[in-house]
């Protein structure tokens, strides 16, 4: 039946079919931004066009991204899918899709549609040539066939994180402003989160984040122009969105709403509106994901969504039912692990830290460039945080937060320990472990075993999918969880130090290195042996307990033979180590040297660079 459907939409919307039946849709979408726009209510932005788009269209209110950058999230919105799932969740991979896993644009094309993508893909792998009729700065719809539809991406880089760090960005993307469009810092302290510190350096990142937001709502207002100026205006459905949260620490990157939630408007025009849908200043509450863009392009177009895709469509006719709840990931960012999971209804937000021993702000060369991340350095040393502040400069994480985004919008109470919230804590608990149970969360493999595996399975998201173990998605989210409980999991974790899989075993080393002097009575030998495991990162993990165990002198060998191994994200996983361990590294600056050159990627260089600055009191930063 589905077949017939499938071929029944192709036929009514091929491109015999006259085209002015069929919507024309354009995205305008911008990065590293949050809500800051009058439409959302907020009484310093100066977005006239944006806001005016809103009063003729609908505002969502909930809607999010799956990550807190750039990259993993586009891959969601190019595929429909977790980026958890088909490999693309780590920041700067190149994973390898399998030929049912399509970017819908693709879709768009088969059925007449002109499709352009001006400018940016960086969708973390390589994506098919006929996904675009044409991707580059000089991509535009107007270069379409007479009378044939279009579907047309715009993308402004103004306001990226680098329009906020580097003055000379910041100064040519502004240069048209007027003098009443320029913000005056002290005012903007009323909209300051409470965990920044309000001092002169952060404020002043603050109100260049609106201004590069005002120079980007003028530059869609010429994009809305354009349309209404080609008399296709009342024939084009117009979506604005934003990548990600604005780029600023503990924003971008992070899975809080500081990061993953975003403005969303939508305006149809009256003769394309499904019921209901599209009223003029309406707002609707539905929790939206970023993998719902691409799905419901494809249903405002008409065509139908691909079973394989994991976002639903959310306007249109003949919707699936809304979302309980949108999920969230924070895997490798640049140089740095921290895999942690999110949970998102319409009130609560629950948060996993599967590396909770991990500082929040781990040092990475890209955020710590910007002069909020250095004056939240500074102002700690100083011992003159604010309280909220305070809280993420700590050296480590809570297992689990849970938070109240009604009466605590920015996330800083966390109600993971109050028993009058431990009904819904298990609860939420429950649809993260389903949630990475059911699409197959990659993301718990350690990255040098996804390479490796990756290769047998032909595909990334193949490796789970195509596993003849059928546990094995329920064994590695089980004692992925356990590896931060503490003591009272040792036993469970020394028995899957035996696992058959190695992702298994990693998590079961790593659960034990985290355990540290505790553990060291029953588990000194078990890591000794892991030492000699078949797996490079489980020789690794292992290593690290020895050595949180206070056994370095059989670790540092082989943390040393890794760093220069055949393997480059085991030696990113060695160096990481190195670093973690501060003082018992010395024996390896050597080596730590020798990895400062010939290296397969620059994260590796990075992290050594970082571990000798530590080891022997220097101050360098590397590109």
């Amino acid at each position: 039946m589905r077949i017939l459907t499938i071929l029944l939409s192709l036929a009514l919307f091929s491109p015999a079919r006259a085209a002015d039946d069929r919507p024309n849709i354009i995205w305008i979408s911008c990065e590293d931004i949050s809500p800051h726009l009058g439409c959302y209510d907020d009484p310093f932005a100066i977005t006239p066009n944006l806001d005016q788009l809103a009063t003729e269209g609908t505002r969502f209110t909930h809607a999010f991204t799956a990550a807190g950058v750039c990259a993993p999230c586009r891959s969601t919105i190019i595929t429909g899918m977790y980026q958890t799932t088909i490999g693309t969740h780590h920041m700067r991979c190149n994973a390898v899709l399998p030929e049912s896993i399509k970017p819908f644009p693709i879709y768009l094309r088969e059925a007449g549609y002109y499709c352009t993508n001006n400018s940016k893909t960086d969708y973390q792998f390589k994506h098919p040539k006929e996904t675009w009729d044409e991707s580059s700065g000089k991509a535009h719809w107007k270069n379409r066939k007479d009378g044939q539809p279009f579907f047309a991406v715009f993308n402004f880089t103004g306001c990226h994180e680098s329009g906020i760090e580097s003055k000379s960005k910041y100064e040519s993307v502004t240069k048209d402003l007027t003098p009443e469009q320029r913000q005056d810092p002290e005012k903007l302290k009323a909209t300051l989160p409470p965990y920044y510190p309000p001092t002169a350096v952060v404020l002043e990142d603050w109100k260049r984040n609106y201004e590069l937001i005002t120079a980007m709502d003028a530059w869609a207002g010429n994009l809305i122009a354009e349309l209404k100026e080609a008399g296709v205006f009342e024939n084009t459905i117009i979506m604005f969105w934003s990548d990600h949260g604005v780029g600023l620490p503990r924003a971008k990157r992070w899975l809080y709403d500081s990061g993953t939630r975003i403005p969303l408007i939508v305006r149809i025009p009256e003769k394309l509106r499904a019921e209901g849908q599209g009223v003029p200043h309406s707002v609707n509450d539905e929790l939206i994901s970023s993998l719902d863009f691409g799905p419901t392009v494809l249903n405002l177009a008409g065509l139908p969504v691909p079973e394989i895709m994991q976002g639903r469509a959310f306007l249109g006719t003949n919707l699936t039912p809304p979302r309980d709840y949108v999920f969230g990931a924070r895997d490798r960012m640049d140089e740095r692990y921290d895999i942690i999971r999110a949970v998102r209804d319409k009130r609560y937000r629950y948060i996993r830290n599967y590396e909770p021993l991990k500082p929040y702000y781990q040092y990475m060369n890209t955020p710590e460039k910007g002069a909020t991340m250095g004056e939240l350095r500074w102002v700690h040393a100083e011992g003159k945080l604010p309280a909220a502040a305070e809280l993420f400069m700590a050296d480590h994480k809570p297992v689990e937060e849970l938070y109240d985004l009604v009466n605590d919008p920015h996330e800083v109470h966390n109600l993971a320990a109050d028993p009058a919230h431990a009904e819904r804590l298990e609860k939420m608990r429950e649809v993260h472990a389903e949630w990475g149970r059911t699409t197959r969360d990659i993301g718990l493999i350690p990255e040098p075993e996804i390479e490796l595996r990756e290769k047998a399975a032909g595909s990334t998201c193949a490796i789970m999918a195509s596993s003849q173990d059928q546990t094995l998605s329920t064994r590695l989210g089980r004692v992925a969880a356990r590896a931060s409980d503490g003591p009272s999991a040792l036993p469970e974790l020394l028995e899957a130090l035996n696992d058959p899989d190695a992702a298994v075993r990693y998590w079961a080393a790593t659960g034990i290195g985290n355990i540290g002097e505790p553990a060291k009575a029953e588990g000194l030998a078990p890591a000794r042996n892991a030492l000699s495991d078949d797996s490079a990162v489980v020789r690794v993990a292992a290593a690290r307990a020895l050595c949180r165990m206070g056994d370095p002198d059989a670790a540092l060998p082989v943390l040393q033979k890794e760093l220069a191994g055949p393997e480059q994200w085991t030696r990113l996983h060695a160096a990481i180590v190195l670093d973690e361990i501060e003082a018992m590294a010395e024996p390896a600056i050597p080596d730590l040297k020798r990895a400062l050159k010939n290296q397969p990627n620059k994260y590796i260089i990075r992290v050594a660079n970082r571990a000798l600055n530590d080891l022997l009191g220097t101050e360098n930063q590397v590109p």
